[in-house]
Parts: structure tokens; C-alpha cells; sequence
């Protein structure tokens, strides 16, 4: 059996670009919706970015107040703990005296005990030195303090912050993040009522490490880039798995359309060929009759009065008689008899065709094979119409085998949807693909005599049974030609 092709194939030029310009509008909303995901996508990796650095700046903002309350309560502590009862009990601070030292140091700790504070730092006043670190190595260098340092003496709080790494550092094999802030304000002199003074006698700093509250901003950030990347890949599969259907379906829509606009203007222009070889075939059949009978009294006249000389008269008659077969022929292409359908068994119809060429069969050397199935049930058919089909697919096979050869005709039912099938399979010497597509068309034929139509109105015929005709042929392989009926 021969498959249809589900989607016509379209050679014009001119109709392959009313197809392309059919498609545009549906192109134009796919690469729409594409750029629309990528828009959406680039915002919501910047909307991403923007929540993460406001969190990351919301964090060190509280943390940076958070050190500078820290830092107003260690300055009280300090003095109030530490810098009056040692002037009381030394009269001056001297931090390199021992005791002095563990006192502040004391004092440093106590306040600062379960605070997340990485070091505490005092500068002296005078000169820019360390006088006192939790930090024992940075004790005495000079110079440490920058320019927060000299704002923070001058009587302005500030913070620094020290960062380092981005969302790439949560990549195996990278650096860590790190992130401290850095508090300093001026060691002031407290009143009795707690509130500071003028008098600024010095400069804390104070270090926090915040590199796991970094690290969780920037797994946040990560999270979110990830998720939304994510989202949009698994929208862009959809979306063109949503669109390369819908761009099948489209296509296979314009192309049965203009397929069927074709056939339309195809069907068209043979019925105005119908009617015009119906008019001329009408006007030559009763002249042809007149011909045919006049030259059949001529040939009963001359056969008395002239013996021997009436072979004149008997190619007249034959000649007619091919014509008014080829009129006929006409008129039965141009107005299609109307089917009478009655049930019959479809072996017996194949049967009494086969009897009709067996002497055409013996005379070419043809040998014929048959494999009937047995159960096939009663078709409805139009049995003259029907055997007239069967009888023009015949006689093509036979002229395909001028040499000789194996006709084989078999009948069964399809297992798909149990539909009889006919088959009738020639060994001659078959068709190329080209004739195989043009081979039911009318007054396409490749003999030298023959109207072309034979295989024309038996399609007609077929197809008025709801049934259907196909071809599968090789050159030199011989042809097959299936019939299917509901």
C-alpha cells in the first residue's frame, strides 16, 4: 500500500511565497514573544541585583549603627570604669603600667562580651598611635589611623567598610567573601548626667566581622539570579516548544489551503474542459453515425455490385467505430454516469474481467495469478461502473507487458480500519516517479493512440464509491495499483 503524503508538496513559486507571506504575521508574535521573555528575564536578573544591594545596604546600615551605640556605651564604660579610678588612684594614665593595661583591658573585654566585635582599638590624642588593641600585635604601631582617624578627632563618627568577593565567590574554588566595618568615634570625657563632652581625649575604633552576613546577601543574590535564570529556560522551552508546534500546525495549514485552492482551480478548469469536450463530442457523434451508416450501405452495395473492392468500405466503418468509441469515451470523462449501487461480491466482479482478457493474456504470454480472499463480505457497488474501472487498469497492465510477463490480482481486507482492498500487480516495465504523479490526470498518456482518459474516469469511478486509488511503480519493476473500499 502507497501512504498519502499528510502535507502536499507545493512546487510553485508563487505559491510557496503566498505560504511564506502567511506565516510573517505568526512569526512576528514568535520572535515578539521571545524578546519579551528576554526582556523580562534581563529585568529580573537587574530587579534581582537591585534587592540584593539594598539588602546588603539595609545590613550595613544597621550594623553601622549598631557600632556606633556600641561604641557611645564602650566610651562610657571606659571612662567611667577605667579613666577615673585610675587618675584617682595613679593621678595620670600610663597604659604601659601593667596594671593600668589589664584594668582597660578588663574593662574593654566586659563591655564588649557577647558582642559580634572582631578588635577594639583607642588611638591617643596627642599623636597617631594605638595605645590600646584587643589585637596585642597592633599595640604601639603609629600611623594606623587614616582618614577616619583625623574626622573621628576631629569630633565626627564615621564608618569604613572593607569588602571583597561578589556572587562568583560562591563558586567552588574561589576566594571567600569578606566583609568588616570599621566604627570610629572620639573618646570623649562623660559629664555626671552621662552626656559626653567637649573634650575628646582620644579615638575608638571599633572592628565587626561581617563576612557571614555578606555571604548570606550574596547566597540570596545567587538564589534569586539562579531561580530566575531557571524560570526563564524552562519558559523559553516551553515557549518554543508551544511555538514549533504551533509553527508545524500553521505551516501545514497554509500548505493544505493552497493545496486545496489548487485543486479547486484544478477541478475548475477541468469541468470547464468537461463541458467544452461534452459540446464537441455531442456535435461529432451524430455525424460520425451518419458516416458510419452510409459507408456501411456503400459496403453492402459495392460487395454486389463490385466484389473484391469493399475493403474501401470496411475502413470506414472501422475507423468510425474507433472514433465513436473515442466520443464516447469523452462524454463519459465530461458526464459521469450516475452509480447504481447494489451489493455484490467483489470476486465474482474481478472474476468476469478476468474472463474478458483471457485470450489478450494467452495471446501476450502473460501469465495470471489470482489469491482471493474468501470472506469478504458483499460491497455496494455499482457492478457495470465498477468492472469498466477494473477493466481499464487491466488492460494498462497488459499493454506494460508487450513481452510477456506475471499479472498478479489479489483482494483482503486492511487491518487498520478493515477496509477491502484490490490489487493488481504487473511485472512490465513500470514508471518513473514523475509519470507515476501525472498518470491519473486527463489526456496524459504515453502511447501512441489512446484518448488519455482511461485511467482518469476510473478514478472518477472509484472515488464516486468513497473509495480510493493509488500507484506504486518502479521503472523495469513493474507497477501495482491498489484499490481501496469502505
Amino acid at each position: 500500500m502507497t501512504k498519502k503524503n499528510p502535507l502536499p508538496a507545493i512546487n510553485d513559486p508563487e505559491r510557496l511565497e503566498q505560504l511564506r507571506v502567511g506565516l510573517v504575521p505568526f512569526q512576528r508574535v514568535k520572535y515578539f514573544s521571545f524578546i519579551s521573555l528576554g526582556v523580562i528575564l534581563i529585568f529580573t536578573l537587574v530587579l534581582s541585583w537591585i534587592i540584593s544591594n539594598n539588602a546588603r545596604e539595609v545590613m550595613l546600615d544597621q550594623s553601622e549603627a549598631y557600632s556606633l551605640l556600641l561604641a557611645e556605651n564602650l566610651n562610657q564604660q571606659v571612662f567611667r570604669r577605667f579613666v577615673l579610678p585610675t587618675v584617682v588612684s595613679y593621678g595620670k594614665i600610663a597604659l604601659s603600667n601593667p596594671d593600668q593595661f589589664q584594668s582597660l583591658d578588663r574593662v574593654v573585654r566586659n563591655a564588649t562580651e557577647g558582642m559580634k566585635m572582631e578588635t577594639v582599638t583607642i588611638y591617643d590624642s596627642t599623636i597617631n598611635i594605638i595605645s590600646y588593641s584587643t589585637n596585642e600585635e597592633q599595640i604601639g604601631k603609629k600611623d594606623m589611623g587614616g582618614l577616619e582617624y583625623a574626622k573621628a578627632l576631629a569630633g565626627t563618627p564615621n564608618s569604613q567598610i572593607v569588602s571583597s568577593g561578589s556572587v562568583l565567590s560562591l563558586f567552588p574554588g574561589t576566594a571567600p567573601v569578606h566583609c568588616r566595618l570599621k566604627t570610629f568615634i572620639p573618646f570623649r570625657q562623660v559629664r555626671g548626667d552621662s552626656s559626653p563632652n567637649d573634650l575628646i581625649m582620644g579615638v575608638i575604633e571599633i572592628t565587626q566581622d561581617l563576612s557571614r552576613e555578606y555571604t548570606a546577601i550574596m547566597q540570596l543574590q545567587g538564589r534569586i539570579i539562579l531561580v530566575s535564570s531557571l524560570v526563564m529556560i524552562i519558559l523559553f522551552l516551553v515557549l518554543g516548544t508551544i511555538v514549533s508546534r504551533a509553527d508545524k500546525i500553521m505551516e501545514r495549514r497554509v500548505r493544505e489551503r493552497l493545496a486545496l485552492e489548487e485543486k479547486l482551480n484544478h477541478a475548475e478548469r477541468l469541468a470547464h474542459l468537461g463541458t467544452m469536450v461534452a459540446t464537441v463530442s455531442h456535435e461529432i457523434k451524430s455525424p460520425l453515425g451518419i458516416v458510419r451508416s452510409t459507408a456501411e450501405i456503400l459496403y453492402k452495395r459495392i460487395k454486389k455490385v463490385a466484389p473484391g473492392n469493399e475493403n474501401l468500405a470496411e475502413i470506414i466503418i472501422a475507423e468510425t467505430t474507433r472514433l465513436n468509441n473515442i466520443v464516447m469515451e469523452f462524454l463519459d470523462f465530461a458526464r459521469p454516469q450516475k452509480v447504481k449501487l447494489t451489493p455484490v461480491d467483489i470476486n465474482n466482479n474481478i472474476s468476469q474481467a478476468l474472463q474478458f482478457i483471457e485470450a489478450k493474456l494467452q495471446e501476450q504470454n502473460i501469465t495470471l495469478e489470482t489469491n482471493f480472499h474468501q470472506d469478504l463480505r458483499k460491497i455496494t457497488i455499482d457492478p457495470d461502473l465498477f468492472y469498466r474501472a477494473l477493466l481499464n487498469i487491466l488492460v494498462n497492465s497488459i499493454q506494460a507487458m508487450p513481452d510477456g510477463g506475471l499479472l498478479q490480482v489479489s483482494t483482503g481486507i486492511m487491518d487498520s480500519d478493515g477496509s477491502v482492498f484490490i490489487s493488481i500487480q504487473d511485472s512490465g516495465v513500470g514508471m518513473s516517479e514523475e509519470k507515476v504523479a501525472e498518470i491519473f490526470n486527463p489526456f496524459f498518456t504515453d502511447k501512441n493512440r489512446g484518448t488519455g482518459l482511461g485511467l482518469a474516469i476510473t478514478k472518477n469511478i472509484v472515488e464516486q464509491h468513497h473509495g480510493q486509488i493509488s500507484v506504486s511503480s518502479k521503472e523495469n519493476e513493474g507497477s501495482t495499483f491498489t484499490i481501496t473500499l469502505p
